[in-house]
């Protein structure tokens, strides 16, 4: 069971990777059998592997047929940045006059990370990502968390989409300017200004 899950494990993977590196574009089908020919293993781990994607909307099953590659367009990014304004500053508002000097000191080098000079778009995008978990998760809510953590890994998928061409070209660690200032007026307990630097931060993000 332990090998199946692995192998398992391994297809949700690597399929989920050609999504995000444009292996499989937007409304591409996927048959088991092409996969069993790539990754040399059984149907069993393969399909719970595609059903694993389905569960999780990346996928789409359609019966007889194959699985299809969700399109996700701007417009669901959008709604995704809108929720995650409300989901990051609504706590935000709750907790920021109890986070502390410590903390602020991890975000900062959460952020050192975020600007280093790194020519890769998706370390500096796990480095964003980690960057807004640890400021949720100052709130102290397990929950949010998660649910930002999956705002995220659908927002990746969307960008790799929709952005993928225009952000290879455009794209620079500058673009997460605003993390200082956040931190900045959290320090001097100003959270119209936080806000106002963390909405800053997720259309620039998401606009390019």
């Amino acid at each position: 069971m332990k090998q199946k899950n692995s192998l398992k494990s391994i297809v949700y993977q690597e399929t989920l990777d050609g999504i995000i590196r444009g292996e499989y574009k937007a409304n591409q089908i996927i048959n088991e059998q092409e996969l069993v020919e790539k990754f040399g293993f059984s149907k069993a781990p393969i399909r719970e592997a595609l059903l694993s994607l389905c569960n999780e909307g990346v996928l789409h099953n359609i019966p007889r047929y194959g699985y299809e590659v969700v399109r996700l367009t701007s417009e669901d990014a959008a709604y995704i940045l809108r929720y995650r304004f409300h989901l990051e500053g609504g706590f935000l508002k709750d907790c920021y006059q109890r986070i502390t000097e410590e903390q602020l000191k991890e975000l900062a080098a959460l952020d050192d990370l975020c600007n280093a000079n790194v020519n890769d778009l998706w370390i500096h995008w796990e480095h964003n990502t980690n960057f807004h978990l640890k400021l949720l998760s100052c709130s102290g809510n397990e929950y949010a968390c998660k649910e930002l953590q999956r705002s995220m890994d659908i927002l990746k998928r969307a960008y790799a989409q929709v952005y993928w061409n225009r952000w290879n070209n455009l794209y620079t660690p500058t673009d997460m300017r605003y993390h200082k200032q956040i931190l900045s007026c959290i320090r001097d307990k100003d959270i119209q200004q936080a806000l106002h630097y963390l909405e800053l931060d997720l259309k620039d993000f998401g606009c390019m």
